[in-house]
């Protein structure tokens, strides 16, 4: 007989990883969820930075129907025109040359440490496998993801930390540049954290981290799994630095607009290590997540939706401002960049995640004690709107609640 795990007794067959809202939905239409029992929601979560699309984007449904008719899967063992389409347009756009996908932003980040560590051995220095990370950072679930993230909780219960993994202080180059030596393989690092409370690099550290790790002989990786595609109103964060480009860079989340896509990207040389046999995948890559990908890369990476970033970012952050002054005993500060904003609070960020859900609005955790709002890209200064006025509410009652306690 099968034993529950999960907490909620209406889901006993599912394993009990996730401390799940009291909340369903059957439908979406762009930045709407429609609920199992009929209620409308503002989502400002889109499946965590993932529908940049928003849901039911007519252009990625269109790609997935047609591609749905004609093939699904093949295996890597044989070429995969669409898997080309979608490289060429990536390399295209960034510093990279070429691009191994993938089904999620954690297997991007094990290739791309993978590809960091082989390129020392090919080049005759095996001995550079350290990899340097920081504080509050998060790269996904994988056993050497959590190991390369800065949050120790994440592997309370799986055993000792793997060898070769050293974290930092999130910004501080001087601690940086003592903790390379000749063991160091990388630096990974996302240029906007997300789990992390929405905490950015500034332009001038993005440009003095490419420049220590350089001098230093050491590859730069960027996670830009939640960054990037759109969400900082640059295709990806880094751009916003003149002559930051990494080495190797990972991408997923609204690189399939809600369909599980992922590409670790790399210049020539960092990828030198990368020959036949020593990675693979069986999905990745897929010709229908190929297709929904050229779909998403084409809608984001345009002037017209990047502008309505820019704008909607600048109408979120002097509203948000606002709110903080007006409610300094709920609101401490506003950070992140972009359409990825953090609202660090006084109340417990769980609790205000509630309060914002009762006035039907949807936005996610973060560390530091943060929610973050992380919506569609196409979201209207209308809609942006609406959340301000959801977010007043929640404020009012963070008040009411601690005035009453």
């Amino acid at each position: 007989m099968s034993t529950a795990t999960s907490s909620n007794p209406a889901q006993h067959h599912i394993m009990g990883v996730y401390n799940r809202a009291p909340l369903a939905f059957e439908r979406g239409r762009g930045a709407r969820l429609f609920s199992t029992t009929g209620e409308e929601y503002l989502d400002c979560v889109a499946g965590i930075a993932t529908c940049g699309l928003g849901h039911a984007h007519p252009v990625l449904v269109d790609a997935l129907k047609t591609q749905g008719e004609k093939l699904w899967h093949v295996s890597n063992i044989y070429t995969i025109p669409e898997q080309e389409v979608l490289a060429d347009k990536l390399c295209a756009a960034t510093f990279a040359d070429v691009v191994f996908f993938t089904n999620s932003g954690t297997e991007a980040i094990e290739c791309a440490l993978k590809a960091a560590r082989r390129y020392h051995v090919v080049n005759g220095q095996a001995e550079r496998v350290n990899i340097i990370g920081f504080d509050g950072s998060f790269h996904g679930r994988s056993y050497a993801a959590v190991n390369a993230s800065g949050n120790a909780s994440y592997l309370d219960g799986f055993g000792p930390r793997l060898p070769g993994y050293i974290q930092l202080p999130f910004g501080d180059m001087d601690a940086l540049k003592a903790a390379i030596d000749d063991k160091t393989a990388a630096v990974i690092i996302e240029p906007v954290q997300g789990e992390g409370g929405a905490r950015a690099l500034t332009e001038a550290q993005l440009i003095e981290l490419r420049q220590i790790t350089r001098d230093a002989g050491v590859l730069l990786i960027f996670d830009e799994v939640q960054s990037g595609m759109g969400r900082t109103g640059k295709l990806f964060a880094y751009e916003w630095a003149e002559g930051a480009e990494p080495d190797i860079m990972a991408v997923a989340k609204a690189l399939g607009g809600g369909f599980p896509v992922g590409a670790c990207l790399a210049s020539t040389e960092a990828a030198r290590g990368m020959t036949p046999g020593v990675h693979g995948s069986t999905y990745g890559g897929n010709p229908l997540a190929m297709a929904v990908g050229q779909a998403a890369f084409d809608a984001i990476n345009s002037e017209e939706l990047l502008d309505n970033v820019k704008t909607v970012a600048g109408y979120f952050t002097q509203q948000l401002n606002g709110l903080k002054d007006r409610f300094p005993d709920v609101i401490v500060d506003i950070r992140g960049k972009g359409m990825l904003i953090g609202i660090k609070v006084v109340p417990n960020n769980r609790d205000f995640m509630v309060m914002a859900r009762d006035q039907k609005l949807l936005i996610a955790g973060g560390g530091d004690n943060c929610v973050r709002l992380l919506p569609p890209l196409n979201l209207t200064v209308e809609e942006a709107s609406e959340a301000i006025a959801k977010l007043e509410k929640a404020c009012e009652t963070a008040r009411a609640k601690a005035s009453a306690a």
